[in-house]
């Protein structure tokens, strides 16, 4: 008896520190991908209307194809701006990728146009070299004035007003290679497998995209005023081809996020899709610092993981100095440590001839991460 109260005590300590062993497991869990799914307009707010089509349910039913898509990947958590046809402020749109502590933002619309156009095009928070880049701009940023108190939300901001948008564009600049890599799989998809007429990666001054601290693009999924295409993307196999090809491209993205080394998850960035600078985008022109302020320092950023990887130069293509972050979900890999700009530019340089072609600058202020403009702008003073 006395034997058999022993292993009963036993089993009952084997099976507490198993379900300990549970738990703590769960809490160490790899954190999740987050994809925040936008679906332009809704509610009172119906977007364009070519054809009859509206703008507003088409982009929902895409939208909630691809959530349910990634929906099936255990390590990728979706979030809906909206999954219902309900209206939603851009700044609350903004408010909740940034409130999920999202890894893309993405969100979806349809085109219009006077004339034959037709085609797909994704876009990129930056500066508009046409007016066509600020006709589409304008067209989807008007619905703010369907907000309440849209003035103070927006600090002024008017849609109208090529240099209000102007003004909103800097804000994403640390994101904006990831946010063209995502803006060219996702053309790649539809011009490779939908044979959809591809109008090319663009940038513009759109608001919701200008909310979101994350890489984050707009989709206009083609021209409902154009009558073949209006009438595609209304029916069903037309936005299941492009929740298809919009949930593929993601996909991509993340693997290419998580490629494989030996036995860690990263970034090869030679072998990483290419990112193009298509001639519609405009890096804007960053004028050289000399001046060190020691309160800044700059970086290059090489690589992000979804684990952590070890520092050693053998994982970074023989490149030391190697320190990692940890943003969101992802790890993320730097290279160098320099309060002069030129330095910066000079460690960039060897970055890309060791073959990380996508490499860019990063700045710090006592040690928190702000914008690259206002680095130079501090160093410059």
């Amino acid at each position: 008896m006395k034997t058999n109260r022993v292993l009963l005590f036993v089993l009952f300590i084997a099976v507490l520190t198993f379900s300990s062993f549970i738990k703590i497991g769960k809490n160490e869990a790899v954190e999740k991908f987050v994809v925040v799914l936008d679906a332009g307009h809704g509610g009172h707010a119906p977007g364009n209307m070519g054809n009859g089509y509206k703008e507003k349910d088409i982009a929902l039913k895409i939208v909630l194809d691809v959530g349910r898509q990634l929906e099936k990947y255990p390590n990728i958590k979706v979030v809906y701006t909206r999954d219902k046809d309900v209206f939603v402020d851009l700044f609350e749109r903004g408010q909740i990728a940034n409130k999920a502590k999202a890894d893309l933002f993405v969100s979806v619309h349809c085109n219009s146009h006077k004339s034959q156009a037709h085609g797909t095009e994704t876009f990129v928070l930056g500066t508009h070299r046409n007016q066509t880049n600020f006709e589409v701009a304008k067209k989807e940023n008007s619905v703010i004035f369907l907000e309440s108190d849209y003035k103070s939300k927006y600090g002024g901001f008017d849609p109208n007003s090529p240099e209000s948008v102007m003004s909103i564009l800097i804000s994403q600049e640390e994101y904006l290679d990831q946010s063209i890599m995502l803006a060219s799989l996702i053309q790649k998809q539809f011009t490779t497998k939908l044979k959809r007429s591809n109008r090319g990666v663009k940038q513009a001054g759109f608001i919701v995209l200008h909310q979101t601290v994350m890489p984050s693009v707009l989709i206009e999924v083609g021209f409902l005023t154009y009558k073949e295409e209006g009438a595609y993307l209304n029916s069903l196999n037309g936005q299941k081809d492009m929740a298809n090809s919009i949930t593929s491209a993601i996909l991509e993205y993340k693997h290419s996020l998580d490629g494989n080394v030996g036995n860690f998850e990263f970034v090869d960035e030679a072998s990483s899709p290419e990112i193009p600078t298509p001639e519609t985008i405009e890096i804007p022109k960053i004028t050289e610092v000399n001046t060190i302020d020691n309160s800044i320092t700059f970086k290059v950023q090489i690589a992000a993981t979804s684990r952590a990887i070890e520092l050693q130069p053998y994982n970074f293509k023989g490149l030391k100095n190697i320190t990692r972050e940890k943003e969101g979900g992802l790890f993320k890999y730097f290279y160098g440590n320099t309060s002069n700009y030129d330095n910066a530019k000079a460690l960039e340089e060897e970055a890309i001839n060791k073959g990380y072609k996508s490499c860019f600058i990063v700045a710090f202020k006592d040690a928190k991460k702000i914008s690259l403009s206002e680095a130079l702008k501090t160093t410059a003073n």
